[in-house]
């Protein structure tokens, strides 16, 4: 009883064993390939096709190397590049391919990471072929999108010369950046170039600041004199005109024009309330305290 059931076990086991070997799974994001003692000999879920799903193959002397059927992103490496004027520039790039030919690529470069090497070396290739002819401008800002175009028709050229089996879609640069190197050196001449443009425009500002100034007391003088100029007339006219009134006043009542005097004479003498004089009982100057505005003085 106890051989039968081990007989039962090892049995299933080996139904477990060679079912695990004979069936397999292609995702619908996958495309696989079917290797006979090393030998690629059939494709399934290729671009094209759609075979994902439940499949079979030859239990023990046939292997599955699953490929990526979607387009795949490849970050390369930073390379150095010299420009047309021989400036140095770090260019981080990175390139979208898609394998499209998976029996050629399996034969070409055996598995994506060989593949992702290959292509690395491609990218650094044409990036120096392309870039290497256009000025640090071009690349950063002026011809950036037409040089990233020349450079990924170069790349998918030499894939499909090297026999790879992908098809190139993308290549961009993600950033371009001077060396370390340099980057310090040209920090200082922006920075020693922005001082000097600050410092001419604080010295232009200084002198239209003293210019102003100078306007605007030139402008304060010419008011003022002006101001003054025109106070002293109109006080002239003003005096000219009291003075015609009182000759005219005068005129017709010199006795008023007397009486007229002395009251300022004695505004000017006594207005303040502490003035002490000393003058003759007869003196004339209080004639009108004696006889009213009459003024008639003693004899």
């Amino acid at each position: 009883m106890n051989g039968r059931v081990l007989f039962l076990a090892i049995a299933a086991i080996a139904v477990l064993v060679t079912a695990w070997q004979t069936f397999f799974i292609v995702d619908q994001r996958q495309q696989a390939i079917i290797v006979t003692l090393g030998k690629p000999v059939r494709v399934i879920n290729p671009p094209g096709r759609s075979e994902a799903g439940l499949h079979m193959k030859v239990p023990f002397t046939q292997n599955v190397i699953k490929l990526d059927r979607r387009n795949i992103s490849l970050n390369a490496q930073q390379e150095e590049i010299i420009g047309a004027k021989q400036e140095r520039l770090v260019v981080d790039a990175f390139v979208r391919y898609r394998i499209t030919d998976p029996l050629l690529f399996y034969r070409t470069l055996g598995d994506e990471r060989l593949a992702e090497d290959r292509i690395e070396r491609l990218v650094s290739s044409s990036l120096r072929q392309v870039l290497g002819t256009a000025t640090q401008e071009d690349i950063i800002s002026g011809r950036r999108a037409e040089l990233m175009r020349l450079a990924k028709v170069d790349v998918a050229k030499r894939a499909v010369d090297s026999r790879m089996g992908i098809t190139i879609i993308d290549l961009r640069m993600r950033r371009v950046d001077l060396p370390a190197t340099n980057r310090e050196s040209v920090f200082n001449r922006m920075r020693t170039s922005r001082q000097q443009v600050a410092a001419q425009l604080r010295a232009v500002g200084e002198q239209q600041k003293r210019e102003k100034i100078a306007e605007a007391d030139k402008e304060v003088t010419v008011t003022l004199a002006n101001a003054r100029e025109q106070a002293g007339t109109t006080i002239g006219q003003g005096d000219a005109l009291r003075t015609r009134i009182f000759a005219q006043s005068f005129g017709k009542d010199p006795s008023f024009a007397v009486f007229f005097r002395s009251l300022q004479a004695y505004d000017a003498s006594l207005g303040d309330g502490n003035t002490t004089l000393v003058l003759s009982p007869d003196s004339a100057f209080f004639k009108y305290f004696e006889h009213g505005p009459s003024g008639g003085g003693r004899k």
